[in-house]
């Protein structure tokens, strides 16, 4: 299969039982110091230029909040696994960051809005792609922008979204759907990868 359809979900994972390895994936630690610029470099292309809001969905240990929190934003996390959000906690003491346990798909932010919304690897994971990028849209206030990246990985039995797929999904929201092939650069993954690798800039009209 090219991705998962709308009613599939993803295979069931234990997140707190992998938090205390996550780090050790070049991509999600971000230990290594090319790795962690490529990033770092993505991630002020992506993120507006001027320090605001970012809500970080299934945030994880909170390596792509860090980042953002360096460049200035105020960063509000959500991670469904407890183990990941005290991870993310210890990695941004003493910032403007605060970590939640919470579903991604519904965060539990109130009526807060957000500047951006960055998720990374998790839109794959949900059932009904579609009804939550429309819930993740609300959730920023006008001028904001939707920061997703995805991909389909594997080859015998690949999961994920195909990023054609996530783009005419957007098209409906958003004014300007912006695709950025992350694939073909290495320093991103700490490794040549064949798998398709994107990430995806909207902004509504």
């Amino acid at each position: 299969m090219a991705n998962h359809s709308d009613e599939t979900t993803a295979p069931r994972i234990d997140w707190d039982a992998e938090a205390a390895a996550f780090d050790d994936e070049p991509d999600h630690g971000l230990r290594d110091a090319d790795v962690r610029r490529a990033w770092a470099a993505r991630l002020a292309s992506w993120l507006p230029a001027r320090p605001g809001d970012v809500l970080d969905l299934g945030c994880g240990t909170g390596s792509l909040s860090l980042l953002a929190a360096e460049r200035g934003h105020r960063v509000t996390g959500v991670d469904l696994s407890p183990a990941m959000v005290a991870l993310a906690r210890a990695k941004l003491a003493g910032r403007d960051a605060v970590f939640l346990t919470g579903d991604a798909a519904a965060p539990p932010v109130g009526e807060r809005r957000f500047d951006a919304v960055l998720v990374r690897h998790v839109l794959w994971t949900l059932p009904d792609p579609g009804r939550v990028l429309r819930h993740w849209r609300e959730l920023l206030r006008p001028g904001g922008r939707l920061v997703l990246v995805e991909g389909v990985w594997g080859t015998v039995d690949p999961v994920g979204v195909a990023a054609d797929r996530l783009a005419s999904l957007l098209a409906p929201l958003a004014g300007e759907v912006r695709v950025e092939r992350l694939s073909d650069d290495p320093s991103l993954w700490g490794r040549e990868v064949a798998d398709e690798r994107y990430a995806v800039v909207a902004i509504p009209g």
